[in-house]
């Protein structure tokens, strides 16, 4: 641990610090620079995007899991993990053949509309929420799914039997119970958004730079060390803090469940 992370991010560190001397500028030049600004929004904006589709959709496939028996469930869970079985690399190349002006789905479009309908879902913001998606949705299922399980049965039983329909217990039991689940599947999702590198640089455009991105740009293009580990120092402590929240959300949710 020492020789493989702890390491790496001391010198990181103190790159960050040290131009010549012990100095804070980097951090400083951050604060003011339009670029940095504008991709630390680009990199909240797409990962909450990203974060809220994969939770639009996650929902009703946790809960269709949820009701399944638990053989069919496991052959569903199955097809739920596969995108794990992949590089995300290409993973992501397989979505530009997919959904590129050329691929499966516009050529499908053409297809049925005789040319009139062309859908731009690559090298845009539509493309690196996609490919996100890709990749963030087991996440959001798993942890949804986790929180339906553990729901008490008896509770819709009884809600059953006063008289409730299907969509009343779904706002005044289901959703609640299952909120620990959707934090927890929201910020997991949050915050291994904010460290994309490959999706956005491959399916993304120039206006869809993120911070993983711009750390690449530091170090590739103008050799600003000094500025690239002041970036990379502020996304671990955006994600170390996302971590930290993570934590005490699932602590504050086995409490609960303790006390139940």
């Amino acid at each position: 641990m020492a020789a493989i992370l702890l390491y790496p991010l001391g010198v990181t560190v103190w790159t960050s610090v040290n131009n010549g001397g012990f100095t804070l500028s980097a951090y400083a030049d951050l604060a003011q620079s339009t670029l940095f600004l504008k991709v630390l929004r680009n990199t909240f904006e797409i990962a909450i995007g990203g974060t809220l589709m994969s939770l639009v959709i996650g929902y009703p496939v946790a809960m269709h899991l949820a009701a399944q028996p638990p053989t069919r469930r496991t052959a569903y869970l199955i097809m739920v993990m596969l995108p794990f079985w992949t590089s995300i690399l290409v993973k992501s190349f397989a979505l530009v053949a997919v959904f590129g002006n050329q691929g499966l789905v516009n050529q499908l479009l053409g297809f049925l509309s005789g040319g009139a309908i062309k859908l731009p879902m690559m090298f845009n913001r539509v493309g690196v929420i996609l490919g996100m998606l890709n990749f963030l949705l087991p996440f959001m299922i798993l942890s949804i799914l986790g929180s339906l399980l553990s729901l008490d049965r008896r509770l819709i039983l009884a809600a059953e039997t006063m008289g409730a329909g299907p969509l009343r217990i779904f706002w005044r039991i289901t959703l609640p119970l299952s909120m620990p689940g959707m934090i927890a599947g929201i910020l997991i999702n949050v915050t291994l958004s904010i460290g994309m590198y490959i999706t956005p640089a491959l399916l993304g455009g120039r206006q869809d730079m993120m911070v993983a991105n711009l750390v690449d740009f530091y170090t590739r293009q103008t050799l600003d060390w000094t500025a690239a580990s002041a970036t990379a120092v502020v996304l671990l402590v955006l994600s170390g803090l996302l971590v930290a929240l993570l934590g005490r959300v699932r602590g504050a949710a086995g409490l609960s469940e303790a006390g139940a």
